[in-house]
C-alpha cells in the first residue's frame, strides 16, 4: 500500500586477523571447477569488504566472512553436473570446527559427503565423492567468537555427462526486438530484459512506434537447439494472437505453436522445434498498448546456455535463525545491531512525524511500545491535518523500525507477537520489503510482503498483502480476516511461512491465506520474492488507506510487539 524513501545506513567496521601457514595439500584427481562460478552465502559480515564472491575468485589476499552467529553457508554453483572428488578449503583465523560439504542435483535436495565436528582450520584438503551440480559448505559451530571467513572455498572434479536435457537456454542470451520502450512510463524495458530472469524486470515495445501489429521479440541461443518448453510471462499488454518461430539464420522461420487465443499472465507452451533462434512474432494485441513480457524463457537440449543464478536454499521453518525477544529495561530503545529507526515523514499521505526511538521503548514487561501521539514537529511538512485545521506541519509523532543491513534472509517462517492500535486513522503494520530496494531497484520492483496491516476504521480486520510491479497499492494480492472481536483486544501472533513455491500466512495459528506461486503468475504477474527481504515495524497516522484521525480518536496509540521471530 506504499511508496517507499531511502535513509542511510552505518557500515560494520572489519575485523583484522591473521593467516595461518600451512603445509600445502595434495592434488586432486580433478581439475578446478569452482573458480570464477556464482556463489551465495547465508550471510555476510559486510558485504563490500568481505563478499561471497571473494572464497572463489583464486586470489588469497582477498576472503568471504559470515555474520557472527550459528548456522552459516557457502553455495557454488558449478554450472553444469560434475563428479566431484576433493573440496579444499582455505581458512581465516575465523575456521568452523563443525561442519558438513553437501552436493545437489537442484540446489534443494542435498547428500553430505563429508563432516566433521573436529575441524582445525588451516589449508584443509578434503577427499570427497560425490555428483551434482551445486556444492555447499554447510557450517554449523563456530571455533571463535567471530563468524567464519574462507580465503578460498576450491571444487575439484571432473563434468559428468552430455548437455542437460530440457535445461533453461534462454538465461542472460541476446535478444532483439522489433521496438523497444525507454521512458517515463518504462524505463529501460529493453528485450535484454525478457532473459533475464528477473521477473520484475520486462520488455515492451515503443509507445511512439510500437504499439502496432505484429511485434516481435527474438532470442539467439548461441547455437542449435531442440526447443520443448516456451514459457511467457506477460504483462497485462499481451498477445491475444502470436506465434513461437525458430530459426538458424534468423531470416527463414518455422512456426512450432500458433495461437488465437493468448489469454496473458504466465502461459507455458509445449513445443517441438529446432534452430539457434527462437521468436515471439504477436499479430493481435489485447488493448490498445503493444506488448509487453516480464520474462521470454526457453528451454530445450543444445544452444550454448549460461547457467542462471543458483536457487536459494529450501527454508527449514523449525530452527531459530533470528529474534528479538524486548526484554530490556523500562524506557530502554531497540537494540542497535537489529534495528534502525527511520526518522522523518512518512509516505502515502501519513500524518505523522517519524522519530529517532522517541516513540519506540521497552515497557519493563518484556514488550516494545511503538507509541502514536498527537504531538507536533516544529519545521516539518506533512499532508493537511483536518483535526488541526488543515496544518501542514506534522500533527503526530510515531516510529518505523527496520533491519535492513543488519538482518535480511531468504525464505523461512516469520512471527510476531503483536498486541495492534486502533482507531479511526491508526494503520499498525509488520511486514518486508525486499532488500533490493536500498540498492536501487525501486518499489515495488523490490517486492513487499506485509504479514500485517490493520487500518483502526476496521475494528475487527486484520490483513495481509503482496505486492510486485504487476499488483500494488490498492490491486495488491491478498486477504483480510475478520477476528471477531477488535484487533487491539488482545495480543494475536502473526505469521507467515516463505518458500519457492508458495507463502502461508497465519493468525494465532490459523492458515487464513495461502498464496501458491503457480496460481498467482498465471492469475495475477510475477512471483517476485526469491531473493533477500528485511523486516519492518510501525505503528503510521493517516494515509491513504485509513484515512486522518477524527474527533473519536484517542492519543495516545500503542502498538505492542513481545517478540519478533524467525525461522530459516
Amino acid at each position: 500500500m506504499r511508496s517507499r524513501r531511502f535513509f542511510s545506513l552505518g557500515v560494520v567496521a572489519a575485523l583484522a586477523v591473521t593467516l595461518l601457514h600451512v603445509s600445502s595439500p595434495a592434488t586432486a584427481a580433478g581439475v578446478l571447477i569452482s573458480q570464477g562460478k556464482p556463489v551465495t552465502a547465508s550471510s555476510t559480515e559486510n558485504a563490500a569488504a568481505f563478499p561471497a564472491t571473494a572464497a572463489v575468485d583464486g586470489d588469497t589476499g582477498t576472503r568471504w566472512s559470515s555474520q557472527f552467529s550459528d548456522p552459516q553457508w557457502l553455495q557454488v554453483d558449478l554450472g553444469g553436473t560434475y563428479a566431484v572428488d576433493e573440496v579444499r578449503l582455505n581458512w581465516e583465523a575465523a575456521y568452523a570446527r563443525g561442519f558438513s560439504v553437501q552436493i545437489s542435483a537442484n540446489a534443494n535436495s542435498w547428500s553430505t559427503v563429508y563432516t566433521t565436528t573436529t575441524g582445525s582450520g588451516g589449508v584443509q584438503a578434503l577427499p570427497v565423492t560425490g555428483t551434482g551440480r551445486y556444492v555447499r559448505l554447510n557450517l554449523t559451530t563456530r571455533a571463535t567468537q567471530w563468524g567464519y571467513s574462507l580465503w578460498e572455498f576450491q571444487v575439484f572434479g571432473t563434468q559428468s555427462g552430455g548437455p542437460v536435457e530440457n535445461g533453461l537456454l534462454s538465461y542472460g542470451k541476446p535478444a532483439t526486438a522489433s521496438t523497444f520502450q525507454d521512458d517515463g512510463a518504462c524505463s529501460g524495458c529493453v528485450p535484454g530484459r525478457a532473459t533475464d530472469f528477473d521477473p520484475a524486470t520486462r520488455w515492451a515495445t515503443s509507445s511512439t512506434n510500437g504499439w502496432v501489429d505484429p511485434g516481435w521479440i527474438t532470442i539467439d541461443l548461441g547455437a542449435p537447439a531442440t526447443v520443448t518448453k516456451v514459457v511467457l510471462q506477460w504483462d497485462p499488454a499481451y498477445a491475444t494472437a502470436y506465434q513461437i518461430q525458430v530459426s538458424n539464420d534468423n531470416a527463414s522461420w518455422t512456426t512450432i505453436h500458433q495461437t488465437n487465443a493468448g489469454r496473458g499472465f504466465k502461459e507455458t507452451l509445449t513445443v517441438n522445434g529446432t534452430g539457434r533462434y527462437v521468436r515471439m512474432y504477436g499479430t493481435a494485441r489485447s488493448n490498445g498498448y503493444g506488448y509487453s513480457l516480464w520474462e521470454f524463457q526457453v528451454y530445450g537440449t543444445g544452444g550454448d546456455p549460461t547457467p542462471p543464478p543458483p536457487a536459494p536454499p529450501a527454508p527449514d521453518f523449525t530452527r531459530l535463525a533470528w529474534s528479538d525477544e524486548f526484554n530490556g529495561a523500562t524506557g530502554s530503545t531497540p537494540d542497535p545491531a537489529k534495528w534502525t529507526p527511520e526518522i522523518g515523514p512518512g509516505v502515502n499521505n501519513e500524518l505523522q512525524y517519524y522519530t529517532n526511538n522517541d516513540n519506540a521503548r521497552m515497557d519493563g514487561a518484556g514488550n516494545l511500545v511503538i507509541q502514536a501521539r498527537r504531538e507536533v514537529t516544529p519545521g516539518s511538512s506533512c499532508p493537511p491535518d483536518p483535526l488541526s485545521g488543515g496544518s501542514t506541519t506534522c500533527q503526530y509523532t510515531s516510529g518505523r523500525l527496520n533491519t535492513s543491513g543488519k538482518f535480511d534472509f531468504t525464505y523461512g517462517r516469520v512471527e510476531a507477537r503483536i498486541r495492534v492500535s486502533s482507531g479511526q486513522g491508526l494503520w499498525p503494520a509488520f511486514w518486508m520489503l525486499g532488500s533490493n530496494f536500498f540498492q536501487g531497484r525501486p518499489w515495488p520492483a523490490c517486492g513487499e510482503i506485509d504479514i500485517l496491516e490493520h487500518v483502526g476504521k476496521e475494528p475487527n480486520n486484520v490483513y495481509s498483502t503482496l505486492h510486485a510491479p504487476a499488483y500494488f497499492g490498492a490491486g495488491g494480492y491478498g486477504s483480510p480476516l475478520n477476528l471477531g472481536t477488535a484487533a487491539n483486544a488482545a495480543f494475536h501472533v502473526f505469521a507467515v511461512e516463505w518458500g519457492p513455491t508458495r507463502m502461508r500466512f497465519f493468525v494465532d495459528g490459523n492458515n487464513f491465506f495461502t498464496v501458491d506461486k503457480d496460481t498467482l503468475e498465471t492469475t495475477r504477474g510475477p512471483w517476485v520474492y526469491d531473493h533477500p527481504f528485511f523486516l519492518i515495524l510501525n505503528n503510521a497516522v493517516g494515509g491513504d488507506w485509513p484515512g486522518p484521525p477524527n474527533a473519536s480518536t484517542q492519543f495516545p496509540q500503542n502498538m505492542l510487539i513481545d517478540y519478533v521471530r524467525v525461522y530459516r
